[in-house]
């Protein structure tokens, strides 16, 4: 009797482990199952986020194509990812910041559909200089970059003159940086001799001035 007594208390203890074990286990599933429920979730928030980041691209470049299809139409501008593209010979003669008869026009053309895209989006234009990358030879301008900046102050200037906002339009100059096609040719240098225009958001500061 004494044996058989004894045999039931060494046994307990390995059930009580086994229980311990067990309880352990569970818990440990029931983290993992919360962590990869977790994730999931995550990346569907994201993979919503996305899709709806991509559709409010694709609306805004419909939207912005149907505010521009005249110009669009004829030749005149290029659209590409909401940057509105102009032929720098169409504005400028080489190596020169005054905006020829053709340009002015060509601005006075844009003004109103792009004045009303910005107004209702809330959104500034960026208007950007570039020129090819041989180097600038005598003449007013020290180099590149002074010229692209000279002629997209000449493209935001004339905007203003012909009925753009002059608190919706600001001007940048990229120099010969950021060249649409290697410059290795007459022809790839006159498509890097440019200016773009390209609709952005407002910053913090610039809707709550401080």
């Amino acid at each position: 009797m004494v044996d058989s007594d004894s045999g039931v208390e060494n046994t307990a203890p390995v059930w009580a482990v086994f229980g311990d074990l067990m309880s352990s286990l569970l818990g440990a599933f029931v983290l993992l199952l919360v962590g990869v429920v977790a994730i999931q979730m995550e990346l569907t928030s994201h993979l919503q986020d996305e899709v709806k980041k991509r559709q409010l691209e694709e609306q805004r470049r419909m939207s912005l194509e149907k505010a521009l299809a005249i110009p669009l139409a004829s030749g005149r501008i290029t659209l590409d990812n909401g940057r509105i593209g102009i032929s720098g010979q169409v504005l400028f003669a080489l190596n020169s910041d005054e905006l020829q008869p053709e340009g002015r026009q060509l601005l006075h053309s844009l003004v109103t559909p792009l004045r009303a895209y910005l107004t209702a989006r809330d959104e500034l234009l960026m208007v950007s200089g570039f020129t090819d990358d041989r180097p600038i030879r005598g003449g007013p301008f020290t180099d590149n970059w002074e010229l692209s900046a000279q002629r997209a102050l000449t493209v935001t200037r004339t905007l203003i003159e012909e009925g753009m906002p002059s608190s919706m339009v600001f001007a940048a100059a990229f120099g010969s940086e950021q060249p649409v096609k290697p410059n290795t040719d007459d022809a790839a240098r006159a498509q890097n001799r440019r200016v773009e225009m390209a609709p952005v958001p407002k910053t913090a500061n610039a809707k709550n001035p401080s």
